[in-house]
């Protein structure tokens, strides 16, 4: 899944980065509010974490503007301001979530997990379908309970088409939702990508839609 990190604060951000790298997301990262609004604008993100103080454009009228546009993305607000007038404004304004630097980690990349889970609809983060177990936060998956090896490419492949299950997903969106900004795509790697996972997982998991993409079918 790919989020977008809006942070001017270079030692903050290459933190963030590599922790949420770690975890499985395909990060873009935007150092000003402005080069923010032009991502959301182009480019579909499972989450933003957003930094308030923001040069060329506050992290606050960016998310003003993006609710106003009715852009649902669900958003976890970071800011050296703690006060509970501040986390007020900042939910008032549209943040699903607030934490206050300096912040642990950890908790940070669970939070990004919960919101995207509540943004799917989803009580839990292990996904359970037809005979796999897919368990997000260890990054595993499970076939009649035993292990399957997957690489970063099919596993993020997988969890892309199992979050939307039952929704054919183009080549291109599926592409977008595993390259970052500065990641060259080859012209086959989704096939391939496919390919593997029907070997490792067997050949109904990921149906074909001819002239289209690929889709997982709802459980």
């Amino acid at each position: 899944m790919r989020i977008l990190l809006v942070e001017d604060d270079d030692l903050i951000g290459s933190g963030l980065e590599v922790a949420l790298r770690n975890a499985g997301f395909t990060v873009d990262w935007a150092r000003d509010g402005q080069h923010a609004e032009v991502a959301l604008a182009t480019t579909p993100y499972a989450l933003l974490i957003l930094d308030l103080g923001l040069p060329k454009l506050s992290g606050m009228d960016l998310l003003k503007g993006l609710r106003l546009r009715g852009n649902d993305i669900p958003v976890l607000v970071l800011t050296a301001k703690d006060t509970a007038a501040d986390k007020v404004r900042g939910l008032d304004a549209g943040a699903d979530d607030y934490l206050g630097k300096p912040f642990d980690l950890a908790e940070l990349v669970s939070r990004c997990r919960a919101l995207i889970r509540r943004s799917q609809g989803r009580s839990t983060d292990v996904i359970a379908w037809r005979g796999l177990t897919v368990d997000p936060v260890a990054q595993t998956v499970s076939k009649g309970g035993v292990r399957v090896p997957l690489t970063a490419r099919e596993w993020a492949v997988l969890i892309h088409l199992l979050t939307h299950a039952g929704v054919p997903q183009p080549r291109s969106r599926i592409e977008e939702s595993l390259y970052g900004w500065h990641e060259e795509v080859e012209s086959n790697a989704i096939e391939v990508h496919v390919s593997n996972l029907r070997k490792k997982l067997g050949g109904d998991v990921i149906r074909t839609v001819r002239g289209f993409g690929y889709v997982v079918d709802k459980a």
